[in-house]
């Protein structure tokens, strides 16, 4: 059910701002970190809305911040070469 609940909107300056992220020229690594896991959970319906809106392609989740590592994100993204 919190999968489908949006919680609040997306700006559309946000939504401008991920673009330029996505479409970005650099070659290297970037992330974008989310919240704590409780409010992962409340926000789940957002983050899809968000995720839908922005036109994201890759979206992986993590639990620890500390867990995010480059050999983490290659590990990740590796799987689409």
């Amino acid at each position: 059910m919190s999968e489908s609940l949006v919680v609040c909107d997306v700006a559309e300056d946000l939504v401008e701002k991920l673009r330029k992220f996505r479409f970005r020229k650099e070659t290297n690594n970037a992330a974008i970190i989310r919240c704590k896991p409780e409010q992962q959970m409340m926000y789940a319906g957002s983050k899809n809305k968000l995720v839908q809106t922005a036109e994201l392609t890759k979206v992986f989740e993590i639990r620890n911040t500390e867990d995010l590592t480059e050999e983490w994100l290659r590990e990740k993204l590796g799987y689409f070469h």
